[in-house]
């Protein structure tokens, strides 16, 4: 035990913010009056739909809507997201017992863990991810084992691998397709055969669904949910934030297995109230009503995917576009990968004048790579890529002297 007052072990596990560093680098260089593309944090700029933004006005112009809410989310907003599994999965969910409503996906995702992984238990994750499906683990004061994901890779094989080689054997597998960063989609059958092998082997699974709308090309995420006996282990979340546009709203929901659930349940009632009752109202409009604009989103990110796979590929660094998610994950070209993806993306901010989150913030696995963000409309996107392209172009040429 430390003699230090202020030693926060709990914060000593937690390694350095990796993203913290470009984004120190990219306000420097915006302070310098410099134009920066900013194609970094997934932070949505589309404004919510205002059916949903009129509904929140209405309910906040109400005095009962300003007390306390309910920790698990409001009767009418669980029986809203029951509804909604049934219409889009045909999967049933108890509202009572099987749903409960969270601060966003990560909110639910950090205090689940925290209620169900005990110091010194194992849980798996990607490597690369985003932060909390592992950090979540690190926190609660659990093992974290990663699992690799990314290009050429067979997720499933190495899990399988990964569970023979852990001791003691893990307790949870936290998941999420599509992926956030790499892309990577699945169908259901991976999620049958998945089940199965975590009921064989004793393995609790969490399934972020944050992209579930998010989908092109003809593809359509599953939800783990649909597979026979997937609630005996499994449970998913899901966020407003991107099928709605409802980032800073802070309203997602975590179903599935009801004594997990009732574990988030418990522990929530410890820790909050429940979001704003307003939002949650809002809420129940954005599931239950017209789900047009979610195709206008969908359609919109489409577009700027486009955008920047084809202006990339003019640059000389063609991307794979992915068939999920509001990002592109792309190695780094051979001429650069040695500088590293920190590097890498700092040099895009001073040259290119475009930031982009370095794959290492998302684990060791992501070193040689860069996710781009697709937060920018298509004009500043095609401005990003013809600034990547004059970058590629003078920082070629610079090395081309230097070897002289």
């Amino acid at each position: 035990m430390s003699t230090d007052l202020f030693d926060f072990q709990r914060m000593n596990r937690l390694p350095p913010y990796v993203f913290a560093t470009v984004n120190e680098f990219k306000m420097a260089a915006r302070r310098a009056g410099n134009d920066i593309v900013d194609l970094g944090m997934g932070n949505p700029d589309l404004g919510t739909p205002p059916h949903i933004v009129e509904k929140l006005l209405e309910a906040a112009t109400k005095d009962t809507n300003h007390r306390y809410s309910a920790s698990k989310g409001i009767t009418k907003l669980r029986h809203a997201i029951a509804a909604w599994y049934k219409r889009r999965y045909d999967v049933d969910l108890d509202p009572d017992s099987e749903t409960v409503v969270t601060l966003g996906a990560k909110e639910g995702l950090a205090h689940l863990t925290l209620a169900t992984i005990t110091p010194g238990e194992v849980v798996l994750a990607p490597d690369p991810t985003y932060p909390i499906h592992s950090y979540a683990a690190i926190i609660a004061g659990g093992d974290l084992r990663s699992v690799p994901i990314g290009p050429g890779r067979d997720f499933f094989s190495d899990l399988q691998l990964a569970v023979r080689q852990t001791w003691p054997r893990p307790r949870m597998l936290v998941i999420s397709f599509p992926h956030n960063p790499t892309g990577a989609v699945v169908d259901l059958r991976f999620f049958e055969k998945l089940v199965s092998f975590c009921l064989d082997q004793k393995i609790l699974i969490v399934h972020d669904l944050a992209y579930a709308d998010l989908c092109f090309d003809g593809y359509e995420a599953p939800s783990i949910l649909q597979v026979k006996d997937a609630k005996d282990i499994a449970v998913e979340a899901f966020s407003l934030s991107k099928s709605y546009s409802m980032a800073g709203w802070r309203v997602g929901f975590i179903c599935g297995n009801p004594k997990m659930v009732a574990a988030l349940t418990r522990i929530k009632s410890y820790l909050d109230y429940g979001a704003f009752q307003p939002i949650q109202i809002a809420a129940i409009i954005a599931l239950n009503g017209t789900q047009d604009c979610v195709s206008e989103i969908v359609k919109t990110y489409k577009e700027r995917r486009d955008a920047l796979v084809e202006g990339l590929a003019k640059a000389g660094w063609p991307a794979e576009p992915p068939k999920g998610t509001m990002f592109l994950w792309s190695r780094i070209p051979e001429e650069f990968r040695d500088m590293g993806s920190v590097e890498f993306a700092k040099t895009l901010i001073t040259h290119a004048k475009v930031a982009v989150s370095p794959g290492l913030g998302f684990g060791s696995g992501g070193e040689g790579f860069v996710r781009f963000a697709l937060v920018e409309n298509v004009q500043r996107i095609k401005q990003a890529t013809r600034g990547i392209k004059k970058a590629f172009a003078r920082l070629s040429d610079t090395k081309i002297r230097m070897t002289m």
